[in-house]
């Protein structure tokens, strides 16, 4: 960031300019505290080195064992206002390393100062050492999730088991932002499925036998993106989304050894996605499997959900569309007075079963 001055008093008096004193250099050094300490930028180090003082208010603050280390002489000091500018005092440069919340009273103190307009103000210098990378905030989930377990006393004593069904639910509530397509709603849903795989993944820590962390979840995940793009971090090539399938069921073939294709599709998933899942599977290894003939609606469902996959549409997506056009139609029903006359025919206690189950 280019240096930035609260500027200076006006000169008194008439004539030429007097002499002014030389008003010296302030830096406020921040850092991120998602960056191991000691990783500052180059203009930072030229800072430090060139400092004829460098002032920390925080004596733990992480920066200090590596700035002493490289040789830096920093003083656990935090002046006022109006000290921090005595000591520019004759053209000197000052580095504050600030705390983690940024130095407000000292900031806020050298505008109070600067407005007065009864001080020579140095040049003031914010330069940040140290900038967040992209996914830095990740690391502050897994520190905001790691004080949850150890304090709270529900999340501390939750399982894998005892999450399970809200993973469940994350996991349609992100669905059905999708498909409404409200984006604030996208967001908070997917910072609500990112809080399972962390909290699992944490919860994992603890095991006896086999324990791993959100680090070895995330190293998994990476390792099995790399080795299934080849045409991305290695010598193959795809110009196609097919290609790219192609390359991804080859891959996941050699890694899984697997010995029929219905291995490893959840059973307990939807019965719509289910019938899919094992059509695409058929589909995708070109065999030839007839529906089972039988009779119910199991039988036509199972039917409807092969034609949908081969048709290219996901048959729970399709449902879902219809059955929100149903919900349209009942709730414009009911603001024609069907409402009204439902409310009456409740009232004498013979509820329904679905009315008494929700």
């Amino acid at each position: 960031m280019n240096a930035t001055s609260f500027g200076s008093a006006p000169d008194g008096g008439q004539g030429s300019a007097p002499t002014r004193p030389e008003t010296g250099r302030i830096v406020l050094l921040t850092t991120s505290h998602r960056v191991a300490p000691g990783l500052l930028s180059w203009p930072a180090w030229q800072a430090l080195h060139a400092a004829d003082r460098v002032l920390c208010a925080d004596g733990a603050h992480p920066q200090l064992p590596y700035l002493r280390e490289a040789g830096i002489s920093v003083e656990e000091a935090g002046p006022a206002a109006e000290e921090l500018i005595d000591l520019c005092a004759g053209g000197r440069t000052v580095v504050v390393v600030a705390t983690g919340e940024g130095e407000p009273v000292l900031t806020d103190g050298l505008a109070r100062l600067a407005g007065s307009g009864r001080f020579h103000m140095p040049e003031l210098e914010l330069l940040p050492a140290s900038y967040d990378l992209p996914g830095a905030r990740l690391l502050d989930l897994v520190q905001v999730m790691d004080r949850i377990r150890a304090e709270c006393p529900w999340s501390s004593r939750q399982t894998h088991e005892g999450l399970v069904k809200y993973g469940i639910e994350e996991a349609y509530e992100l669905v059905e932002a999708i498909e409404e397509g409200d984006r604030d709603e996208l967001r908070e849903e997917l910072g609500d499925v990112l809080l399972q795989v962390v909290f699992h993944a944490r919860i994992a820590q603890e095991d006896a036998d086999a324990p791993f962390s959100i680090d070895d979840v995330a190293g998994t995940i990476v390792a099995k993106l790399v080795h299934r793009h080849p045409h991305v971090f290695g010598e193959e090539t795809a110009a196609t989304p097919e290609e790219v399938k192609e390359h991804w069921l080859r891959t996941k073939a050699q890694e899984k050894q697997r010995t029929s294709v219905t291995e490893g599709i959840p059973l307990h998933q939807p019965g719509l996605a289910l019938a899919a899942k094992l059509a695409s599977r058929v589909r995708t290894a070109g065999m030839d499997v007839p529906p089972p003939s039988g009779e119910g609606i199991g039988y036509e469902l199972l039917a409807l959900a092969i034609r949908a996959e081969a048709e290219g549409v996901d048959p729970e997506a399709a449902l879902r569309a219809a059955a929100r056009a149903y919900r349209d139609a009942v709730r414009a029903t009911e603001g024609t007075g069907a409402q009204g006359r439902s409310d009456e025919a409740l009232g004498d206690g013979s509820a329904s079963a679905d009315t008494v189950e929700e």
